[in-house]
């Protein structure tokens, strides 16, 4: 694990509160507007969660997630805030390109079916499955927001360098591995990028 890290992956705020909690380890990303022509791509192993609610409606969410939208927005944070808690690694980046491994998704992320099969058909076919591991800060860190943040893209720079000391997993060791197994059994025969 990096030191300190001043790079952070834009995600709804949903999904962020579920990979900081354990209940998924996969990020699924089609890419924003800002990645263009050249499609998403993992420019980052680690990176800072960055929760955003850009995009992110219940009707987007899978019904078991409502819970967490319906606990997030009971206690939103400032608007002029962001806030920091969550680091992932990523140990697999996987390009799902066949639409028959979509129903092995299931379970695994916040998006509604509807959602999955849309961003999946978007333009081009396909879309990235990262598996992560997550920790978790003691206390979230609360960055100002900047204009410098704004758009649909998937990776922002932050001002500064986010130290990683005291981050935990939120996952026991033993937990994890029993998740990566079943993710890689879920994605068997699968193109890893």
């Amino acid at each position: 694990m990096q030191s300190a890290n001043r790079f952070a992956f834009k995600e709804w705020a949903v999904i962020c509160a579920a990979l900081g909690s354990g209940r998924q380890s996969v990020i699924l990303r089609k890419g924003g507007i800002h990645e263009g022509q050249a499609d998403f791509r993992v420019e980052h192993q680690e990176f800072w969660l960055f929760p955003t609610n850009f995009h992110q409606t219940t009707e987007d969410l899978a019904q078991d997630y409502l819970e967490i939208w319906q606990n997030l927005r009971r206690n939103p944070p400032a608007e002029d805030r962001i806030p920091i808690r969550y680091y992932a690694i990523v140990e697999q980046a996987i390009e799902v390109t066949d639409a028959s491994i979509l129903p092995r998704l299931a379970g695994l992320h916040g998006w509604s079916d509807r959602v999955l099969e849309e961003r999946f058909h978007y333009k081009r076919i396909g879309l990235f499955a990262l598996l992560i591991r997550a920790y978790e800060l003691p206390a979230e860190w609360q960055l100002p927001n900047s204009p410098h943040f704004a758009g649909c893209r998937s990776w922002v720079d932050l001002p500064d360098e986010l130290r990683t000391d005291g981050l935990r997993p939120v996952l026991s060791d033993a937990e994890h591995a029993g998740r990566i197994d079943e993710l890689s059994r879920r994605f068997a025969e699968v193109r890893i990028v």
